[in-house]
């Protein structure tokens, strides 16, 4: 019997001081079978510090040449690709040869994604904006998941902020350069 997706609802009162945005997001991110929770959670964290008009997620693990997100204009041109995890420097090759705007987040740590690059063809490869997020960050937030969830998602001088079931966790997620 093979498995099914599980979906998981998110409504988001978005407050990004660090770059003005400021929504209510109401997001569905099926989770593949072979998907962990922490790729989830930082999927849906990637979407909600990363919005902007025209994100959405992709079809999914089960299509791997697209990213976990993108950001296309009003004509279906991709504008911006935002993988999740930890990419191939092939992958972020051909991510950045498409298209200007690549983004990575990763909740396997910086180190380990510089480590799989290092010595590696990446087109623009300084050009790449990386964003890792602390593992027990999430685990934190794993604790408060359910199917359909209510958050409040704050970013202010890099600090995240997420409220969720009466609880109010937090992290520091600084942006780093591929290259660097």
């Amino acid at each position: 019997m093979a498995l099914s997706v599980t979906m998981y609802r998110f409504d988001v009162d978005l407050s990004d001081v660090d770059r003005g945005v400021y929504e209510k997001l109401d997001l569905r991110a099926a989770q593949h079978p072979s998907e962990t929770i922490p790729y989830l959670l930082t999927r849906v964290l990637a979407h909600c510090l990363s919005y902007e008009e025209g994100i959405q997620f992709s079809r999914g693990l089960a299509f791997p040449d697209e990213p976990a997100l993108w950001v296309k204009d009003l004509q279906g041109v991709t504008q911006a690709w935002i993988e999740v995890g930890t990419p191939s420097a092939e992958r972020l090759h051909k991510a950045a040869k498409a298209v200007k705007r690549v983004s990575v987040y990763t909740q396997h740590g910086l180190e380990l994604l510089q480590r799989n690059v290092r010595g590696q063809k990446v087109h623009r490869m300084e050009h790449i904006e990386v964003f890792a997020v602390e593992p027990s960050f999430l685990a934190d937030l794993e604790r408060v998941l359910e199917r359909s969830n209510s958050w409040s998602i704050s970013r202010n001088d890099g600090e995240i902020y997420v409220a969720a079931k009466d609880k109010t966790l937090n992290t520091r997620l600084a942006q780093h350069t591929l290259g660097a």
